[in-house]
């Protein structure tokens, strides 16, 4: 082929890829299977290949269809960005955002906040562990704990948030009245931590350093909130994570190294307006809530 496969047939390929069969991508589509089948022999013959295979058990597509399925991927993430921001000289729509786990709190009460001042914004929040791709417009704007390096991307460092050991209060009465823990104490105490995929995080392995041996529970950061909270034993908590959950904070002889926190957005979605508010919003409260 001397260009790109027309819209309509990429289209076409990415339901059936999604769907497995013909009978299914065109109901989704809304066209008939004569309709599917016709559009992708088509594609097949401009190519001069075959694409799609057919068995009992359904359809699947060989890596030269794949790699057309990802390029279908793009097209239409970057049309549903495009129908987002039409006609968006008001500050209206949805603005999707994903956030670490850890901010989930603060960010719903911000985007709460702002949602009363623009009644026709609407927000997607999501937190997820890997960092969504920005650059393919999967969300608007990101609030996260490293740079992606992405050129198409701004990522502003915007403050870092300090961290301490803390614990449910029914665990401090119990094993530490005196809420203080000393280096060599910290081994007769339980802890939770983050998985073994973040072993490496300057937190973990901090609390390792300091002495921190018996682990009764690892999981995500949103696990860890809980467990401490659930008097299941000390964990490294933001400051306001600890603050919203009244937790007892833990004197220790030193503290977890804190964390640098980047805003993240793509650079042409400044200029549309549901978007910029937000934005604004979300360095204003940013500057008050990091050092």
């Amino acid at each position: 082929m001397t260009s790109q496969p027309p819209w309509d047939d990429l289209r076409i390929l990415l339901a059936l890829h999604r769907s497995q069969s013909f009978l299914a991508a065109g109901k989704a589509l809304g066209v008939a299977t004569s309709t599917v089948a016709r559009r992708i022999a088509a594609l097949e013959g401009a190519l001069g290949r075959t694409l799609v295979h057919r068995s009992s058990d359904g359809t699947t597509l060989d890596a030269d269809a794949l790699s057309l399925v990802a390029l279908a991927e793009q097209m239409e993430l970057g049309f549903d960005a495009l129908r987002r921001d039409a006609g968006d000289d008001r500050i209206a729509g949805t603005v999707r955002v994903s956030v670490f786990e850890g901010a989930v709190r603060p960010m719903v009460r911000l985007l709460a906040t702002l949602q009363v001042k623009h009644p026709a914004l609407t927000f997607e929040l999501s937190s997820e562990s890997r960092l969504v791709d920005l650059s393919r417009h999967e969300a608007d704007i990101g609030l996260r704990i490293a740079r992606s390096g992405a050129p198409v991307l701004v990522e502003k460092r915007a403050g870092r948030t300090r961290l301490a050991v803390f614990g449910a209060r029914t665990y401090v009465q119990r094993r530490l009245p005196t809420a203080r823990l000393n280096r060599t104490d910290a081994e007769r105490h339980d802890w939770v931590a983050l998985d073994s995929a973040f072993s490496q995080l300057p937190s973990e392995v901090w609390v390792r350093a300091y002495g921190a041996k018996r682990f009764v529970m690892r999981g995500s950061a949103t696990a860890v909130e809980e467990a401490v909270a659930a008097g299941m034993g000390f964990g490294i908590l933001s400051e306001a994570q600890g603050s919203d959950l009244n937790l007892v904070r833990i004197d220790t002889e030193t503290l977890p190294p804190p964390v640098d926190v980047f805003l993240a957005f793509h650079r042409d979605a400044k200029q549309t307006p549901r978007i910029k508010v937000t934005l604004k919003a979300i360095e204003a409260e940013l500057r008050r809530a990091l050092t």
